[in-house]
């Protein structure tokens, strides 16, 4: 039996690249601390209803479940951190009525990969803001986004931006049923054209030709002077057509940007703006964020929220280095003597291995030894 392989899409991180993926993490997490955001730690495991929504199908096929032999109730691992943030606002953090910054660095475990090189463990690195309904909110969150990027070594990123509002303010006017929309949802997402077209055939005009149209609007920020002249005057777009020509004037010049009126994520508690970072040599988003707001509304307070997260995993092959230090190293035999010297040299920071084995300073990673000189510990340098 070989019990020490593990399941498909599961690997470890060995100790270099560990070094490296801690290193960011912290790095990262100091970023949101700078910009007001606070860290919380949600578990890693609770009631599966809390953190499935009963019309998210795609997040419950991702969802683990098992029965909890304690309450007897169903427990779920969780799939995204982003329903813990929400439950933590709506209901821990309830007597803050203004704005909240919130973020987190945290494994979920996914029943299926979200992609053929996709982990099934990924470390999802966030930030949300709470309280907010303005597109101001949006521009840092993803100004954050991308200083997250940047800092970790992403180059040439490009954004890809959407809102949902538009399709659903559409589907809403043409009166489609939910089976209806939920079709065409699909089909709108796999850009089945064909599909598209047949579904649509007995809708009235104009939402016929805007539903035929959005599959056409994606490009450069000029699309959305083409997305007023095809699509119809609702509230909902020309909200949504507003929103994001305020992030092309907010965040154009310092990022490729690219829209995508027919961009429609399976995630069901997005409400509004999406977007999306991509790179040259990576085929999947690196960064996903969006609006979500009302998220907390089934834990008690419905409330404007944005957000982001990242796998950390994902990046792991332009993580900076980050070289071991070379260490001290001191002779097992000579531990019962150096005891109190062992720890102060480890509170002044500095690494000591003791040799057990007789072991070469290259093997131990140490380009200095402790030893006794006249009755005095020194550091002395391996020539």
């Amino acid at each position: 039996m070989r019990n020490w392989l593990l399941p498909e899409h599961i690997a470890d991180i060995l100790p270099a690249t560990a070094r490296q993926v801690e290193s960011a993490k912290s790095a990262m997490l100091d970023l949101f601390r700078l910009s007001g955001y606070e860290l919380v730690l949600p578990p890693l495991v609770e009631y599966a209803d809390a953190l499935v929504s009963s019309d998210d199908a795609t997040l419950d096929l991702k969802t683990y479940k098992l029965d909890d032999h304690l309450s007897g109730r169903q427990l779920g691992l969780r799939a995204d951190i982003t329903p813990q943030v929400a439950r933590i606002d709506a209901h821990l953090l309830s007597a803050r009525t203004g704005v909240t910054r919130l973020c987190y660095a945290g494994s979920v475990v996914h029943a299926r990969p979200s992609g053929l090189m996709s982990s099934r463990e990924p470390l999802q690195v966030g930030a949300e803001l709470y309280g907010y309904a303005g597109i101001e909110a949006d521009v840092e969150i993803i100004g954050l986004m991308l200083d997250v990027l940047q800092q970790v070594g992403v180059s040439q990123v490009r954004l890809d931006v959407g809102h949902i509002g538009i399709y659903r303010g559409l589907a809403a006017a043409a009166g489609l049923s939910a089976e209806q929309g939920r079709e065409l949802f699909a089909a709108l997402q796999a850009k089945d054209v064909a599909t598209i077209s047949e579904m649509v055939a007995g809708v009235a005009e104009p939402y016929r030709s805007a539903f035929l149209a959005l599959p056409e609007l994606y490009g450069p920020a000029s699309i959305l002077d083409k997305a007023r002249s095809r699509l119809p005057s609702l509230p909902e777009i020309e909200l949504a057509l507003m929103q994001l020509s305020a992030i092309a004037a907010a965040v154009g010049d310092r990022v490729q940007l690219s829209f995508d009126l027919a961009e429609l994520r399976g995630d069901a508690y997005h409400t509004g703006l999406m977007f999306a970072a991509y790179a040259p040599g990576w085929s999947e988003a690196l960064a996903r964020g969006g609006r979500y707001d009302n998220v907390g509304r089934r834990f008690g307070r419905a409330r404007p929220a944005t957000g982001f997260s990242l796998d950390l995993r994902d990046l792991v092959r332009i993580l900076p280095q980050k070289d071991s230090v070379q260490g001290v190293k001191l002779a097992a035999r000579l531990l019962p003597m150096a005891a109190g010297k062992v720890t102060e040299l480890r509170a002044a920071g500095e690494r000591v291995i003791i040799d057990y084995l007789g072991e070469s300073a290259e093997a131990l990673n140490c380009d200095r030894e402790l030893v006794l000189v006249s009755g005095e510990w020194q550091l002395v340098p391996f020539k």
